[in-house]
């Protein structure tokens, strides 16, 4: 549990955060969380689905809880507080925290049924 919910919680967001530094050099500041999200959607989906185990769906609650506090958090002490970004919370950023919850939930319902 602790491997899956922080490490992995920690190990998505941190994708994210080097993603950013990356994309920060070859777009506008206004597109880069859109260009980050395919790639955290495809990650997250796959540590979902290839690499946490559980079938229980309580379990994806948790890990949908744990994460998005780790990214909403993170990215307070990271982005908005540490780099000074005063205009952090938009659109993509509401819909990355989003997903964030919603992906476990759905990986966890869909593993849960299929059990």
């Amino acid at each position: 549990m602790l491997k899956d919910t922080l490490g992995w919680g920690f190990a998505l967001w941190l994708i994210g955060y080097i993603l950013g530094f990356i994309f920060f050099m070859l777009l506008p500041p206004a597109l880069i969380g859109w260009a980050i999200m395919p790639f955290g959607i495809i990650i997250t989906l796959w540590a979902l689905f290839r690499r946490i185990k559980s079938t229980d769906f309580n379990y994806y609650v948790v890990l949908a809880v744990v994460w998005t506090a780790i990214a909403v958090v993170f990215d307070y002490l990271f982005i908005v507080k540490m780099l000074k970004s005063q205009d952090y919370y938009k659109l993509d950023v509401y819909l990355y925290y989003a997903l964030t919850f919603i992906l476990p939930l759905i990986a966890g319902w869909r593993k849960a049924i299929q059990k």
